[in-house]
């Protein structure tokens, strides 16, 4: 099954206090499933990294270890698109109140027809306003 994965799951997997049985689950489907992510989730996870670096969260090497655990993961990155951003993401993230990363994924789950993976309110609210489905997992 493919499913599209945003960044608040895919950070809870770095950090151990913020890992619930949701978002384990999520990387066991994993196992079996490729996801698909929007061109700036790398960005994110980088960004999250540098933070959690500079507050002494993370060590350097902790965050070289995660950087390849994620390289081993069935994860695919959608090729970014002037058009798409401008023309779909931008509007979708103005009528839900979404920042344009978080408007990304939704878009793209979408576009897509596929189930997101996350944990965020505002995306869950404005996925159920639109009709996408948020990643179920029994």
């Amino acid at each position: 099954m493919e499913f599209v994965l945003d960044t608040s799951v895919t950070m809870s997997w770095c950090f151990e206090d913020e890992a619930t049985p949701y978002t384990e689950a999520v990387l066991d489907r994993l196992q079996g499933a490729t996801t698909v992510v929007p061109a700036i989730w790398p960005l994110e996870v980088a960004n999250v990294l540098l933070s959690a670096q500079r507050r002494g969260r993370l060590t350097e090497a902790q965050s070289a270890r995660f950087v390849e655990l994620l390289g081993a993961l069935p994860i695919v990155m959608e090729q970014p698109s002037i058009d798409r951003i401008f023309g779909s993401v931008l509007p979708l993230g103005r009528q839900h109140g979404l920042s344009a990363y978080d408007a990304a994924y939704l878009e793209l789950a979408a576009r897509q027809g596929l189930p997101l993976a996350t944990r965020d309110e505002r995306i869950i609210t404005a996925a159920a306003a639109i009709g996408v489905r948020i990643l179920q997992l029994a």
